[in-house]
C-alpha cells in the first residue's frame, strides 16, 4: 500500500493519518465556533430580556402610583416578571453550558494537533486544560419558583 504524506501517519499519533486529523481538527474548531456565536445570539437575547424586564418593573411602578387598587393588573405584571427571570435563569445556565463545552473542544482540539503534529521549530504544543469537573449545571429544567438574580 503507497501512504502519500497526507495519508502517512503524524508524529506520535499512533497511526492516525495527517489529513484526518487536519479534518477532525478544523470539525472541532467549527463546532467551537458555532458555540461562540451561540453565546453572543443568547447574549443579545438575555439583553432584549433584561430590557423588557426593567421595562415593565417601572410601568409596575408607575401603576402603583397611578392605581393603588390595581391589584389584578399588578399580578398579571408580576407573572411575566417572574417568567422573564425564568428565562434569564435559564440563559445563564446555558452560557455556562456553552462556555463548559467550548473549554472541552478546544482541549480535543489541541491534543489532536499536538498527538498527530507534534511539536513544531517554535516549541511545545500548547494544550489548553480540560474542564475538570464533567458538567457545570446540573439543573436540565426550569420552574418557577423562588428566584435569585444574579
Amino acid at each position: 500500500m503507497l501512504m502519500n504524506d497526507a495519508n502517512a501517519p503524524g508524529p506520535g499519533s499512533g497511526g492516525l493519518p495527517l489529513a484526518a486529523a487536519a479534518d477532525l481538527q478544523d470539525h472541532l474548531l467549527t463546532a467551537s465556533h458555532d458555540l461562540e456565536r451561540l453565546q453572543t445570539l443568547l447574549s443579545d437575547a438575555c439583553n432584549a430580556l433584561m430590557a423588557s424586564f426593567y421595562g415593565a418593573s417601572e410601568h409596575l411602578q408607575g401603576l402603583r402610583e397611578v392605581r393603588p387598587d390595581g391589584h389584578e393588573a399588578m399580578e398579571v405584571a408580576l407573572r411575566h416578571l417572574g417568567g422573564a427571570v425564568t428565562a434569564l435563569q435559564f440563559q445563564d445556565m446555558a452560557s455556562q453550558l456553552i462556555a463548559h463545552t467550548n473549554r472541552r473542544l478546544r482541549n480535543c482540539c489541541d491534543r489532536l494537533a499536538a498527538e498527530a503534529m507534534g511539536d513544531d521549530e517554535e516549541g511545545v504544543a500548547i494544550v489548553e486544560e480540560a474542564p475538570l469537573r464533567p458538567n457545570p449545571v446540573t439543573q436540565d429544567e426550569m420552574d418557577a419558583g423562588s428566584i435569585e438574580l444574579f
